[in-house]
């Protein structure tokens, strides 16, 4: 306490012409207008910027919140665009009973392999969540696979980079369709096979799928052509295919239903079982 007096002798001076100093400087502003709201700028700008370390601090910590947002978000734009489509080159008689063909269900990938010969991913959705055996899978970038094993809350998708891995793809430009096969290698690249050599086939051109199975709608992006090749029969080209999904790094995924499916398969096994 004798120490906090003897401070305010010592400086007594100095404190009172702080004090005048700050008394002259309430006076000033609070009478002159440009000096008031200079003041309050000048506030609002400092306590602004508190705020915005504040939020960034927080958004920061809230990332995986918004992340997860964010692929909702586009689940829903996915759905959106794929029923759209549909609708307008589907449109019946009765609008009223128009029926969207695909729903989509965002996923997380938990585990993924790239290297081996028969590479496969696992995802945190299974029947649960309306998941089965062949549906198509895909991320923002285009197909990742094909899901061969679900239980209650996972599946294991069959990668695009798996020897087994057959897809129906074609090229945008042309509308001429192979299949898109991997042999192993990089896993940057697949083959699209049976494109027949009179197609124009140049490098760059776009690869999607053609839509003619239940699994994947048409038009999913796949890749593009990197480099192309006579096959060894010389009537079909090789095309290898620069895919647009970085399959070494895949975090969320989407998990399609064709709500056609079924109906259409029952239809195809009834005419196998005639012939």
């Amino acid at each position: 306490m004798r120490q906090i007096i003897f401070f305010f002798i010592r400086n007594k001076n100095s404190l009172l012409f702080l004090l005048l100093f700050l008394i002259s400087l309430f006076l000033t502003v609070n009478s002159h207008s440009f000096h008031r709201n200079k003041v309050a700028t000048s506030a609002n700008f400092f306590s602004g910027g508190i705020y915005s370390i504040k939020q960034n601090v927080q958004d920061y910590f809230n990332l995986k919140t918004q992340n997860t947002l964010l692929v909702e978000e586009n689940n829903r734009l996915r759905e959106l665009l794929s029923n759209r489509n549909f609708s307008r080159n589907n449109i019946p008689a009765d609008s009223s009973n128009l029926l969207p063909n695909y729903s989509y269900v965002q996923a997380r990938v938990i585990n993924n392999s790239f290297s081996r010969s028969k590479n496969s991913l696992t995802i945190d959705r299974g029947t649960n969540d309306s998941l089965a055996i062949d549906m198509g899978v895909v991320s923002s970038k285009g197909v990742v696979g094909i899901v061969n094993s679900v239980s209650a809350n996972y599946a294991t998708v069959q990668s695009v980079l798996n020897t087994n891995s057959q897809i129906n793809a074609k090229l945008k430009n042309t509308n001429h369709f192979g299949t898109l096969i991997w042999e192993t290698g990089s896993p940057y690249l697949a083959t699209l096979i049976d494109i027949p050599r009179q197609v124009s086939v140049q490098k760059g051109d776009t690869i999607v799928t053609d839509g003619k199975s239940t699994i994947f709608p048409e038009g999913i992006l796949i890749g593009s052509i990197e480099d192309f090749k006579l096959a060894a029969n010389e009537d079909y080209y090789e095309l290898s295919i620069a895919l647009f999904n970085d399959m070494t790094k895949i975090a969320h995924v989407y998990v399609i239903e064709n709500k056609a499916a079924a109906e259409i398969k029952k239809l195809e096994n009834a005419l196998e079982d005639v012939e």
